[in-house]
């Protein structure tokens, strides 16, 4: 019989090929105000990154590796020859209150694969968090992994106990669903994403009204399998942004098909490079924060992929020379947003610093970590470049050193 380490090694392992986890919706909660056990205000054996930069760490594993569908992308498919584990509710309930007393993590990040049915499954995940916070007073963060085929009770249920709940896709396109995963529904998945979105508005509409409304989930997010199938990197942010403005997604994550053992012969050899993932992310975060559309971000793409030697936002400045430079003294935010190196945060500080004294290069240095990056795009009291947006090696005069690749990739 395994032991619970037997199985925590085996079960953590299995749970690294889901990305969709962060903690950045978490309610704020703090245990010496509830006389609970957890809080969500700290610095969180996973680390998620949410998008103020806080690192947080999360127990991150299955309830079980042992799955009746057979997603040939899945290492955790009914036909593949992995070790075996499974974990009872309580033991998992055990493991996170260890953990988490220990100060080694921040909250629970819980999925499984399929057994006996969605709904039993379901169960099993819905009771894990019921019994943390129920019968623990459990602050802390806790994401659930939600099963589209399950009642849309047992979802409910989820979402009462979580702070986030997540779906995936799994890939960007229907017809590689179809190919690759033929047992999962992109209609059920869709559907359940669409019932989660209610829920969500129609708790926070009642929590506007009164703070005693029940609570449930602050946002769900997904995840699609970059790779494992032929879509290109436009066709991923069109679907990313669909899944944004239908389902008011928390976000989508991007996770590049790694190669499995007894993997199917119907997908690729070997894995895409990690840096089309990254800029993936970037491309992502210009759709959400810095107003681009996915038409724009294709100027900047070639065959509809995006350029790994440079970011996006780069990209597409290069292909738009004219609009540039921009004077930072008097560009509108959404102007402003578009320079190369220029991020949110820089943007909202100089349109704060401006309003008491002309900006000089010195200050956008002290605002932006890429300020060279940004020198030829823009005007400030003291400077002005000197035709550089002319250059025909502008590109590799910005684009980032070459890194040495990995030997055994």
């Amino acid at each position: 019989m395994q032991t619970v380490l037997e199985k925590l090694a085996i079960l953590a392992d299995a749970a690294k090929y889901d990305a969709s986890c962060a903690s950045s919706g978490a309610e704020k909660r703090n245990s010496l105000a509830s006389r609970a056990i957890g809080s969500t205000e700290g610095m969180g054996i996973c680390h998620a990154y949410a998008p103020d930069g806080r690192c947080i760490s999360l127990l991150k594993v299955l309830l079980t590796n042992y799955c009746q569908f057979d997603c040939h992308y899945c290492v955790n498919r009914v036909s593949s020859n992995v070790p075996r584990a499974r974990f009872s509710v309580q033991e998992v309930v055990d493991l996170t209150l260890g953990f988490y007393k220990r100060n080694y993590i921040e909250g629970l990040f819980l999925s499984s694969g399929i057994i006996r049915s969605p709904d039993y499954t379901m169960e099993q995940v819905v009771r894990v968090a019921e019994c943390l916070r129920h019968d623990h007073a459990f602050g802390g963060y806790i994401h659930l992994k939600t099963i589209p085929d399950a009642d849309p009770a047992l979802l409910d249920r989820a979402g009462a106990v979580a702070d986030r709940l997540s779906i995936n896709v799994e890939l960007p396109q229907e017809a590689s669903l179809a190919r690759l995963a033929p047992q999962k529904n992109p209609a059920r998945i869709r559907r359940a994403m669409g019932g989660i979105r209610l829920k969500i508005e129609e708790a926070k509409e009642a929590r506007r009204e009164s703070r005693k409304a029940p609570r449930f989930s602050t946002g769900q997010s997904t995840q699609m399998i970059i790779g494992a199938d032929s879509a290109d990197d436009l066709a991923i942010l069109g679907t990313a942004r669909t899944l944004y403005g239908n389902y008011k997604l928390s976000r989508v994550y991007y996770s590049a098909f790694s190669p499995i053992p007894d993997a199917s012969k119907i997908l690729p050899l070997t894995r895409p490079p990690l840096m089309r993932e990254h800029r993936l992310y970037q491309a992502d975060w210009l759709l959400r924060f810095y107003g681009f559309e996915v038409e724009e971000i294709a100027d900047g793409s070639s065959g509809g992929m995006l350029d790994l030697g440079i970011d996006p936002k780069l990209a597409w400045a290069l292909q738009h020379r004219g609009q540039f430079p921009v004077d930072v003294n008097t560009a509108a935010r959404e102007v402003l947003l578009r320079v190369p190196g220029f991020g949110t945060k820089s943007v909202k500080q100089m349109l704060s610093s401006r309003r008491w004294r002309r900006l000089r290069l010195e200050d956008i240095a002290r605002l932006c970590r890429g300020v060279k990056t940004s020198m030829p795009f823009i005007v400030t009291e003291d400077w002005r470049p000197a035709g550089g947006l002319d250059r025909l090696d502008l590109r590799d005069r910005l684009a980032p050193p070459a890194v040495q690749g990995e030997l055994f990739a």
